[in-house]
């Protein structure tokens, strides 16, 4: 799923939450998507807005009496208000500040009401060149809203009634039977349009979630849920130049559960590590695991002796017994090394080739006590 830094408000109120409601089960992320996706393609919103204005400019010269001049007032009002909520969401989206996405919504709806408005009049007008400027204009709109709303087609049905609906209301006052063919055309052509708007929309949401899922398998540990290697990588890049500080775990006595408790229980015990590991971890860290049973815990800068005191808490966490299966028990150790940024280097390979040598240093130590220990890299600034 493609990423973009602007985040437009979910709707709020109960009609427009139905008009872009994206079906259950659909994770958050996906739902902003979506709507997101309604404040885009804005050469197909001018090109609508430029049509319609001009239209109904047209007619209104053609013929200048009040209903016409009420349309043209209708159009210029709507759509110059739909320009200015679409930059002002636009703004707000970029900022991080919520967006009038409801009001904008409800101003679709009225755009396509007044396009609806400007047909039925010019089909009861009896000028034909106006009836043919008119429902010319509405069958172009419904293009570009079917195209641009495809992230909500239950708003892209309504408002394609809104446009196309009054075919069928003007027909019986225009004193031509054979427009009545317009109550079979029109609803058959609203049926399709959701069909395939619906069809659309699910293809959509599944793409979406199979990206996502990509996505989240690329930065993340499939048997623990935490950051992988590069999803670490992504973590120190986006902290820029902050101080902060990599611990480097190794388990000691893994293999030996492993090994003699079978697989399945050793990626179980793996599980527990990570689940104790973000329970000891606060808001601002990160967890991540490498691979087999080497796991880092990306931290804020602190001093030192803090620092010794964080890895050891989370050492002591990590040795605690563990429930296995048949309520038999196992315990393991932890060694960790220690390296901070900026002092032993600012990339993931340098901090991990530094705390890898405390991490023996720390292995050394504590085979000769029978403990875990938890060691730092000497505060000598990389080159």
């Amino acid at each position: 799923m493609h990423t973009d830094a602007r985040s437009f408000s979910l709707p709020s109120w109960r009609l427009t939450r139905w008009l872009t409601d994206a079906g259950p089960d659909v994770p958050l992320e996906i739902r902003a998507a979506l709507i997101r996706s309604l404040f885009g393609t804005f050469p197909i919103f001018a090109g609508g807005v430029l049509n319609t204005i001009a239209v109904s400019t047209l007619v209104a010269l053609r013929l200048p009496r009040p209903e016409f001049l009420i349309w043209c007032a209708l159009e210029y009002t709507i759509c110059l208000t739909r320009l200015v909520v679409l930059v002002i969401a636009h703004r707000a989206a970029t900022a991080r500040r919520r967006t009038p996405t409801d009001f904008y919504l409800v101003l679709g709806l009225a755009w396509a009401a007044s396009v609806g408005y400007g047909t039925l009049i010019s089909l009861i007008s009896g000028d034909w060149v106006v009836a043919t400027l008119a429902c010319l204009s509405a069958a172009a709109m419904v293009g570009g809203i079917s195209f641009r709303n495809f992230g909500a087609p239950r708003l892209a049905g309504a408002m394609i009634v809104l446009t196309l609906g009054c075919c069928c209301l003007a027909a019986p006052f225009t004193g031509e039977p054979i427009l009545l063919i317009t109550f079979l055309q029109i609803p058959f052509y609203l049926a399709s349009m959701s069909a395939a708007g619906f069809r659309l929309n699910k293809l959509l949401v599944a793409t979406m979630r199979a990206e996502r899922e990509n996505a989240f398998r690329a930065h993340h540990d499939i048997l623990t849920g935490l950051p992988n290697r590069a999803g670490l990588a992504e973590a120190i890049e986006a902290r820029g130049d902050a101080p902060k500080a990599l611990l480097y775990l190794d388990l000691d006595g893994f293999k030996t559960v492993n090994d003699t408790h079978g697989h399945g229980v050793g990626d179980a015990l793996l599980q527990s590590v990570a689940d104790r590991l973000r329970a000891g971890t606060g808001p601002g860290d990160v967890a991540a695991r490498l691979g087999g049973d080497e796991f880092v815990v990306l931290a804020d800068g602190l001093a030192p002796s803090a620092l010794i005191g964080f890895g050891e808490a989370i050492a002591a966490r990590i040795s605690e017994p563990y429930a296995l299966e048949g309520g038999r028990t196992a315990r393991i150790g932890v060694s960790i090394g220690i390296a901070l940024a900026p002092e032993h280097g600012t990339d993931l390979p340098r901090l991990l080739s530094v705390a890898d040598k405390a991490l023996y240093e720390a292995k050394a130590q504590g085979k000769a006590q029978g403990e875990s220990r938890c060691a730092i890299a000497p505060l000598t600034r990389a080159a």
